[in-house]
């Protein structure tokens, strides 16, 4: 069982770091700069999140291994993360769609996972749930100002939604690893979470005036996917960026 969860709180904390890792690097690039500062808000929760989940995996390995060791010292093939994530920005729609889908994954899932029979991710979880609560909010908000917008925004926001929807499917995936930790009742049954996540993706779509996909096609569901450890070839490049200062300056410290 161990072994499950330390692959689970790494499903974890590598989804919120790479993405808070993507949300970086809008600073300085935003189209306002109030825009500019939520995103790097937003990054810096899943940054926190990330380390908690992290700082966990590091303890039920029991290697000595800590967040920083786990966040810049592993190989592309070793993160566990969604590879919804990892994706690069491309543009502001292209970002807000994947805030949207994953905001309300995220948010259903910490809401479920509030009810671990582990102490620990209970309480990771709760912590984190009010923050996702805002974080939902404010991806529904522009997606909605963005598709109901002008003639360019409602395209390239239906543009952008169109793109990443085969990339949602990865989210609500079901593995050995986490059906043996759902029957524990220590993780979270994605698989329930999809009905309720589509009916909130579906509400923030009509009042967008935008078109939920139909495709049913999904990345990384058949073959393993980033929780699994298969990537697309973004994430290396996001990792050489990432962990370059730990690489260059072993056991570097600020």
């Amino acid at each position: 069982m161990s072994k499950a969860l330390l692959e689970y709180l790494l499903r974890l904390g590598d989804t919120d770091v790479v993405l808070a890792q993507r949300l970086g690097e809008w600073v300085g690039h935003g189209p306002v700069l109030e825009e500019d500062i939520a995103l790097a808000n937003v990054g810096l929760d899943l940054l926190g999140q990330g380390r908690m989940w992290l700082s966990y995996a590091g303890e039920v390995e029991g290697k000595g291994r800590g967040e920083d060791d786990l966040a810049f010292l592993r190989d592309q093939h070793e993160f566990r993360n969604i590879q919804l994530v990892e994706l690069p920005n491309v543009d502001f729609a292209v970002t807000m769609a994947r805030q949207l889908y994953f905001d309300h994954a995220h948010l259903l899932l910490l809401r479920a996972l509030v009810h671990s029979s582990d102490a620990r991710i209970a309480e990771i979880a709760a912590k984190a749930a009010k923050e996702v609560t805002y974080h939902a909010e404010r991806s529904a908000d522009w997606v909605v100002r963005l598709g109901d917008g002008t003639e360019e925004s409602h395209a390239r926001m239906q543009q952008a939604i169109d793109r990443l929807w085969p990339y949602t499917g990865e989210m609500f995936a079901l593995d050995d690893v986490e059906s043996a930790l759902v029957a524990a009742e220590v993780a979270a049954d994605v698989g329930a979470l999809r009905e309720p996540w589509l009916r909130a993706i579906e509400s923030v779509l009509a009042e967008a005036t935008l078109v939920r996909p139909a495709s049913e096609w999904m990345q990384g569901t058949r073959r393993g996917g980033g929780k699994q450890g298969v990537h697309t070839e973004h994430l290396g490049h996001l990792l050489a960026e990432m962990q370059f200062l730990q690489r260059a300056y072993p056991g570097a410290q600020w």
